[in-house]
């Protein structure tokens, strides 16, 4: 494992390299790509990117949780949580396995 982490910036600079738009507009199409993303997630909307995964939004009621330190039972309010679900193609990339039919 190479422990990089892949930032904005980097993004912009891959779309810089591979599509060959001015840095300033491949800023500018990562940041309209990552707003519509977070926009439909918002909203409660599933964002699915097919051969990468589906980013869903879900709803988890009120519980009862215990203070770890002390031991005190303690409400937890109801809230949304997002959970990532690669797409078998992904997951299989993942691993090494090639998969057919697959563009490079």
């Amino acid at each position: 494992m190479s422990g990089k982490t892949i930032t904005r910036a980097d993004l912009c600079e891959a779309v810089y390299q591979k599509v060959g738009l001015s840095r300033t507009e491949s800023a500018a199409l990562v940041e309209l790509v990552l707003q519509e993303v977070t926009d439909c997630l918002e909203r409660g909307e599933t964002v699915k990117l097919s051969s990468f995964g589906s980013f869903v939004v879900r709803k988890k009621g009120q519980r009862i949780g215990r203070n770890p330190k002390t031991g005190k039972e303690v409400p937890i309010s109801p809230r949304r949580v997002m959970v990532f679900k690669p797409s078998a193609i992904l997951k299989q990339r993942i691993n090494g396995i090639v998969v057919p039919d697959e563009k490079e």
